[in-house]
């Protein structure tokens, strides 16, 4: 579940727009947290509770209250909609501590909190600070800043402004909301089919979205045999580099009765591991870390760092355990 917010006018339908033209493979279901008229896609959704209409491009749009965002959870968590990832577009005049901890409270087990996307209109930024004073501490909660119409401002030191407000959370610049959903989200695996190629195909046949984007984020890959050290690993999550934004993968620890695999997502400052057998899947710490502004030859080295060959006691693994589920 991934939960865009922002003052109204900072280009929030406009970013959740092209998430759902650019989606591609990814198969996405929007819930607007608001009432009216929002065009998502050319379509007009009414802003009635339980309302849901089927798009061409295989995402799922549902306009819904706060009171029945749980329930509206439920039904685009079905396995049989093999939705990838749920986005909320929040009401410009929502506070997004609360809407964060309703995401958090949900008792779904096949959701899981994506993050905090945070809209910025480049233009009026100064002005907002002065007419919102929340705003600094909204931008400190977010898990992502995207700085919006720098296409009508082009100013680096803006940039630098934000990222100090925000307390280093990470900045990507956009202009009409154009963001790579795979910054956000991943889209699972599927069987090619034959198909007829749709409008969607073509329009995206010259390149997509990518050479539109003003922030390339990257991705780093780390794998390692030999296992990790719990508290070392937990420490680096905890005191991550700025700029980093997600992180994931499977984690092998060297402790007794613990030799399970431990998958980790991270959002932000949120953190998860889910605890299961290792099954057919060799048991290699495997890792990708997505971000902005990276150092891929300090992340690496920070990880292999954390390796440990040696076998450790049950004692090592205890403060982890508190982020398992």
């Amino acid at each position: 579940m991934v939960l865009v917010a922002g003052y109204l006018g900072s280009g929030k339908t406009t970013l959740v727009n092209h998430l759902l033209t650019h989606a591609r493979d990814h198969r996405i279901g929007v819930i607007v947290n608001d009432f009216g008229r929002v065009n998502v896609d050319a379509l007009a959704v009414a802003g009635q509770v339980d309302a849901m209409l089927p798009m061409g491009n295989g995402c799922l749009c549902c306009a819904v209250d706060t009171a029945g965002l749980d329930r509206m959870l439920e039904r685009l968590a079905e396995p049989e909609l093999g939705i990838d990832a749920i986005v909320i577009e929040a009401s410009g005049l929502a506070e997004p501590r609360d809407l964060v901890r309703m995401l958090l409270s949900s008792e779904n087990p096949r959701v899981a909190y994506g993050g905090l996307v945070e809209v910025v209109d480049a233009v009026e930024f100064e002005a907002n600070r002065v007419r919102h004073p929340e705003l600094d501490e909204h931008l400190r909660f977010a898990d992502l800043v995207v700085l919006n119409k720098t296409d009508r401002r082009a100013d680096p030191g803006l940039v630098e402004l934000v990222r100090k407000v925000s307390n280093g959370r990470p900045v990507v610049r956009s202009a009409f909301g154009a963001i790579d959903p795979g910054l956000l989200f991943d889209a699972r695996e599927r069987k090619p089919v034959a198909r007829q190629l749709s409008f969607d195909d073509l329009r995206h046949s010259d390149g997509g979205v990518h050479e539109h984007l003003h922030d390339a984020y990257r991705s780093v890959e780390f794998s390692s045999g030999t296992p990790l050290h719990p508290r070392r690993l937990l420490a680096f999550l905890t005191e991550r580099p700025a700029g980093l934004y997600r992180m994931k993968g499977p984690v092998r620890f060297a402790v007794p009765g613990y030799d399970d695999r431990f998958l980790l997502q991270t959002v932000g400052p949120y953190l998860r591991f889910h605890r299961s057998p290792w099954g057919a899947e060799a048991p290699v710490t495997r890792l990708v870390l997505i971000g902005t502004g990276l150092d891929e030859d300090d992340l690496l080295a920070r990880l292999a760092a954390c390796a440990e060959p040696a076998e450790l006691p049950e004692r090592a693994i205890l403060p982890l355990l508190k982020y398992c589920e």
